[in-house]
């Protein structure tokens, strides 16, 4: 069920009429059953492996509880009798025997995860080597990939490390918990949100509120005129340049790159406006996902804006406990004993953080492509830490040049343009194809042909017009907010407020690429 589907707007009504005229205390029922609903119409199959993960993170879970609570009760019962070594110990071991559980549920499902989604990738490799060779390729299989996988197995692993860690209860109620796990508004594209924040706004009862029911409809609507007035406007003539890149050389690839700039923030903030918007009508507050991205002068700070829980889901549970590993450790000493303590202490967070970013690119997808996206921005990152002492001289000696001034700008141009660059990956799905497109900026010079070949790529005048009047619209609410809360401004003067409503809800009907005959396209992060 698409959200820009008119089964989708439906099935909101329905939901938001049935969600505050049931009694309170089976609102969490009805969104479980909703949310499974919503499941199903990406396939049946798909409840398999939803199912499969809600019952093995709620069996781990509910074991390391039990675990935890005998090791408790077993230190009290022998705390004059064990002295601090042997409690010591005894903690390790029982740390290790619940690890071993933890472990057991973790290999499950990134074990289906990478299955599903990476088993075509590995088999495409692998036959490389064997043509390579000689040898007679292998079948390539062709696996269901559910919606949304990695946005849930990612969640409901972070809430098994959680348990472990005691941060977080585990779930008693297995349907809570499958709740948690299956929540739809987030299921397509995240955000990815922690049990201790979520969890308990999920099972409480929500009397109904009209300023926060008033504030949800906004941002859905919002959502939606990002998506259908400019994210898939864009695809078009994005569409028309990928079908024959080689066609499209020269300034076409900055023009590809700047359009999918546009239409990616466009297609992911706006599906996250209508996920955090329909959270908020049921009374329930998401993780926001996105702060103004493209004012950050650096790719560190980029990617502390752009899809923010994805990344503190990687540092919080990939580079922190990597980067304390035992092996890390011993690598820590050995490389500053050997190699000195300024170079030594470097390598195992450099080491951390190459992981990191390998792992980041391979969930955003099965590809060389994206692996090389992720190692490049990693690489961006490592040298702006190591170059970090020469920009400290550089403000020192040039104190003007703040971020607050026009350098300021200058590097928010800057960062935007590389991420554009790196991201370009994701469009040509080709990495060498895609060197040869950048090499091609410097080579080709094809400037004058920019004017006429912009109409030749399946947009008429109208739709640039609308498209540029859509992207400065954007530009200058997302600057406001930076400012102020435009919802709470408007909520005190309600004329104005209906007035920028109804003309929104207008600009979608006139604007917006959708109507009878037309497939709007799914969401770019939906194939994650």
């Amino acid at each position: 069920m698409l959200f820009t589907s008119y089964g989708f707007i439906a099935f909101l009504c329905l939901l938001f009429v049935a969600y505050y005229f049931v009694p309170k205390r089976w609102q969490w029922g009805l969104l479980l059953a909703a949310s499974y609903i919503f499941y199903a119409f990406a396939g049946w199959q798909c409840l398999i492996f939803i199912a499969v993960t809600t019952v093995s993170a709620y069996a781990v879970a509910r074991l390391m509880a039990r675990m935890a609570g005998r090791e408790s009760d077993y230190l009290a019962a022998h705390r004059d009798s064990m002295d601090k070594e042997a409690r010591k110990a005894y903690k390790a071991k029982a740390k290790k025997r619940r690890f071993g559980v933890l472990l057991c549920g973790l290999v499950l499902n990134f074990g289906i995860l990478a299955v599903l989604k990476y088993t075509a990738f590995a088999v495409f490799n692998l036959n490389s080597a064997l043509t390579a060779f000689g040898a007679e390729p292998l079948g390539i299989p062709d696996l269901l990939l559910p919606m949304g996988i990695s946005f849930y197995i990612f969640q409901t692993m972070g809430y098994l490390i959680d348990v472990y860690r005691g941060k977080t209860q585990a779930e008693e109620n297995f349907f809570r918990l499958a709740l948690f796990v299956s929540f739809f508004p987030q299921l397509v594209q995240g955000p990815i949100s922690r049990h201790g924040d979520l969890a308990a706004q999920l099972y409480a009862p929500h009397a109904f509120d009209a300023r926060g029911f008033t504030y949800g409809l906004q941002r859905i609507l919002w959502g939606y005129f990002k998506k259908l007035v400019i994210a898939d406007r864009v695809l078009v003539a994005m569409q028309t340049m990928l079908d024959t890149p080689d066609g499209y050389r020269g300034v076409y690839v900055i023009l590809l790159i700047l359009l999918y700039s546009v239409q990616i923030y466009a297609d992911f903030t706006g599906g996250i406006d209508i996920t955090v918007g329909v959270a908020q009508c049921l009374g329930i507050r998401l993780a926001e996902n996105f702060d103004h991205p493209f004012s950050s002068r650096s790719t560190k700070e980029y990617w502390r804006r752009w899809h923010i829980t994805m990344g503190s889901w990687f540092t919080d549970y990939v580079f922190y406990p990597l980067s304390v590993t035992r092996p890390m450790m011993k690598l820590s000493k050995w490389s500053r004993r050997v190699l000195g303590n300024t170079v030594g202490k470097r390598i195992p967070v450099y080491l951390a953080t190459i992981v990191t970013w390998f792992l980041t690119g391979l969930w955003h997808g099965a590809g060389w492509n994206f692996i090389v996206w992720g190692l490049l921005n990693c690489a961006v990152i490592l040298v702006s830490q190591e170059l970090e002492p020469l920009y400290a001289r550089f403000r020192v000696k040039f104190p003007r040049l703040t971020a607050s001034s026009p350098y300021g700008g200058f590097m928010a141009v800057r960062t935007f343009l590389l991420m554009g660059l790196f991201r370009s990956l994701d469009c040509y799905r080709d990495v060498g194809l895609t060197f040869r497109l950048w090499g091609s900026m410097l080579t080709v010079w094809n400037w004058g042909e920019l004017g006429s070949g912009m109409m030749s790529l399946g947009l008429t005048l109208a739709d640039w017009i609308i498209l540029a009047g859509g992207v400065l619209t954007v530009a200058v609410v997302s600057r406001l907010t930076m400012r102020m809360d435009i919802r709470e401004r408007l909520y005190d003067r309600p004329v104005l407020s209906w007035v920028l409503c109804g003309g929104l809800l207008l600009a979608i009907l006139l604007f917006g690429a959708y109507g009878v005959g037309y497939d709007a396209s799914q969401f770019i992060y939906n194939q994650f």
